[in-house]
């Protein structure tokens, strides 16, 4: 499931909102905003690619997210780690750390909040 940066950034608004309308998906973006026939033409892009469904109410339609947030960003990142990481967590890690800078103190309090979460059984 590869999405585009104007896909995701409706499944953001939609995952934010739960459920929502045309509009209310356009009330959230910033100023300028896009035009409601782009939103809708995303919506329905979205719909076809399985990741969006609706329900009729009234003359409208209420659209609502068919994958969670957390399972796509879960596919996303296993499928960054494949494709530029050799499917190499550490490699990817590794790469992240230096990116960001990280010092030997940051890595340390990153291992113990992992280690922490890792134990926690309500992450299963």
């Amino acid at each position: 499931m590869q999405l585009t940066k104007a896909e995701e950034q409706i499944m953001q608004i939609l995952w934010e909102l739960g459920e929502g309308m045309v509009r209310d998906i356009r009330d959230k973006f910033a100023e300028p905003k896009p035009a409601r026939n782009t939103v809708s033409t995303i919506i329905r892009v979205l719909e076809s690619k399985g990741v969006v469904s609706y329900r009729p109410e009234g003359n409208a339609h209420v659209y609502y997210p068919l994958v969670s947030k957390g399972e796509y960003s879960k596919k996303q990142l296993f499928s960054l780690m494949k494709n530029y990481f050799n499917n190499s967590f550490p490699q990817m890690a590794t790469f992240f750390a230096r990116e960001n800078d990280l010092t030997i103190e940051e890595l340390e309090d990153l291992m113990n909040e992992t280690k922490k979460e890792l134990k926690n059984p309500e992450n299963e």
